[in-house]
């Protein structure tokens, strides 16, 4: 088992480089299952993530190529639309292939999805869309088995809430469905205009992605095609937060500033001097600590990212003062406050609200990832930490940080992979 160790109290200087969007990359390549002929994917970045869609892919009968963040899918000789347990266990989002499988292949067969354990993720939304664009599913023993007579048919959708993994879902089913498809109330994430950009560049007619109402023109046939993934905003955040929380000055190359406009301010309340370019970002550090955040409060987007709650939870823990933090989006997605707390950490949970008091200092501890952004949230606290800090259970944040430790090193970061 594999492990990070951070030796802290290193502030972080220098710049960094931003990688493709995990949660692009993944509807991504569900989408090359619509595609005839081979697609290519530039930016698509090196995580575990990545590797189990390929998987699934690859199942199917793709054929997939990869040369570090380059990945080719040939998807004309697709063979099946049945996806084994063990591999839709392997991410949580691999309920984003359902639409894609069944509106090629006619049927889908696939097991609910694993990941990380955020609490309740329904997928109702997702079912009660697909039911109305004429799919017919069965739920039994824990598996989905779906079949569609012809053509997907175009519909009216509203969603009771802008769930960014039902809005995949749909654009990849209504893409090739007979009739117009209007959803409303769709989620507004740039991961949802990057999927829209990628399926009307392949064909399809895509309007309104990235606001509230999308209308999808059916068409008969997509075509595959080039696409670079758009950088990875969460990634971004988190390298902030280190370079906030070790009293840092970075500069974040190839950022898409514009995709960042609900979290910057946050760092701008606590103290940091942010410098914005065209596709970079460079946040220095106050001399000092850092001060409290009055009230972050997770949104849809363009408010502040769930992904980025914990990465920021983190830095809020060395500010001057008291920090409230509310979880609207997930019911569990504070279990890193736990582990923030074996390193002094001083953190009150009640229900969705977190209040952070902060301490002068954060000490090294042995702690455990429990998600993703919950292990992301320790490597910041390791960084600005006094002593070592041992990381276990990290094939947690290789699902959505490309060899973080490498990405970290050139910045002065004490931080390296263990066995």
């Amino acid at each position: 088992m594999e492990r990070l160790l951070i030796t802290g109290q290193v502030p972080l200087r220098g710049e960094i480089d931003v990688h493709g969007a995990k949660n692009s990359s993944l509807p991504l390549l569900a989408a090359t299952v619509l595609c005839h002929g081979e697609t290519v994917l530039h930016n698509c970045p090196e995580l575990s993530d990545v590797t189990a869609a390929c998987e699934i892919l690859s199942y199917l009968g793709c054929k997939v190529r990869r040369e570090g963040r380059t990945v080719a899918v040939d998807a004309r000789n697709l063979s099946g639309g049945s996806v084994p347990d063990s591999l839709m266990r392997e991410m949580r989002s691999s309920i984003v292939f359902l639409g894609a499988i069944a509106a090629r292949m006619g049927y889908a067969k696939l097991s609910f999805p694993g990941g990380c354990e955020l609490g309740p993720r329904p997928i109702d939304l997702h079912l009660h869309a697909l039911r109305k664009l004429g799919l017919s599913i069965r739920e039994e023993h824990g598996v989905l088995d779906c079949t569609v007579s012809g053509r997907m048919q175009g519909a009216n959708l509203t969603l009771s809430f802008p769930s960014v993994g039902a809005t995949e879902n749909i654009l990849l089913a209504a893409a090739t469905a007979e009739g117009t498809t209007v959803l409303t109330n769709a989620a507004r994430e740039p991961e949802i205009t990057d999927l829209a950009d990628f399926l009307n560049r392949c064909g399809a007619k895509i309007h309104g992605a990235g606001e509230g109402v999308i209308t999808i023109e059916g068409v008969d046939r997509l075509e595959a095609c080039e696409h670079t993934v758009i950088p990875d905003r969460i990634v971004a955040a988190t390298y902030l937060c280190c370079a906030a929380a070790t009293g840092g000055d970075v500069r974040i190359r190839q950022a898409e500033p514009r995709h960042l406009a609900g979290i910057l301010p946050v760092f701008e309340e606590m103290g940091c001097r942010l410098d914005v370019e065209k596709t970079a970002v460079r946040l220095t550090a106050p001399e000092g600590r850092l001060r409290a955040v009055r009230d972050v409060r997770t949104m849809p987007y363009p408010g502040f990212p769930t992904d980025a709650q914990a990465p920021v939870m983190a830095a809020a823990a060395l500010a001057d003062g008291n920090s409230i933090f509310v979880e609207n989006i997930f019911e569990s997605r504070y279990k890193h406050a736990a582990e923030l707390a074996r390193m002094g950490a001083r953190i009150k949970l009640e229900g969705r609200v977190a209040l952070v008091e902060g301490v002068p200092r954060l000490y090294g501890a042995p702690v455990a990832a429990t998600d993703l952004r919950g292990g992301a949230a320790l490597i910041v606290a390791g960084l600005a930490a006094e002593g070592e800090t041992e990381i276990r259970d990290i094939k947690h944040i290789d699902r959505g940080y490309e060899r973080i430790e490498e990405c970290l090193a050139p910045l002065g970061a004490n931080i390296r992979r263990a066995e």
